[in-house]
């Protein structure tokens, strides 16, 4: 009976890690969001606030990884109504190695984001959608993702933490992909 009292907080916080992984629902069938195809896929980062203790990363490298997790996420959906998602870095921690509990180093990535019916030719939200997003929580991240990621991990799960978050940010509005459309 002990032993099995013991396992419980391991098997509990196993499955909390799992949980947290942003890419961990891609296999299954898309969320619904009406006829949504996913067009353009426009990602910028003309200089961001870099965070203090940061990895620093290029405009370039920050295309190439948030558009990817962009892609993986909502090229999912196979809607027959385009829209469009124009993307901007705006800020980001990079964390560096540090010092094991007293400064577990976490990453951190700010972008806002505008979405487009290219079928109406407009933004479906007036102002750029400004979102915010923490590294996922996983064994290789619970005591800092400094110390155990490179930096290209550590964007590519920030990104894919963000692509999640943007698809959690429009089904909030179902009202853009129900017809009758304007």
């Amino acid at each position: 009976m002990i032993r099995i009292l013991k396992s419980v907080p391991v098997l509990a916080a196993v499955l909390l890690l799992a949980a947290c992984d942003p890419k961990a629902d891609l296999e299954e069938p898309p969320a619904d969001l009406g006829p949504f195809k996913l067009g353009h896929n426009i990602v910028v980062a003309r200089d961001p606030t870099v965070g203090p203790l940061s990895r620093t990363a290029t405009e370039e490298e920050w295309k190439a990884v948030f558009e990817a997790a962009v892609d993986d996420r909502f090229g999912r959906y196979d809607g027959n109504r385009l829209y469009h998602l124009g993307i901007s870095v705006d800020g980001y921690v990079l964390a560096m190695p540090g010092v094991p509990v007293v400064a577990s180093p976490k990453s951190v990535l700010i972008f806002t984001v505008t979405a487009w019916d290219d079928a109406l030719g407009r933004k479906l939200n007036e102002e750029a959608e400004q979102l915010t997003v923490l590294e996922s929580l996983s064994g290789d991240t619970f005591v800092g993702s400094g110390l155990t990621l490179s930096k290209e991990e550590q964007m590519a799960n920030l990104s894919a933490s963000a692509a999640k978050a943007i698809e959690k940010w429009l089904l909030r509005h179902p009202e853009w992909f129900e017809p009758p459309f304007e």
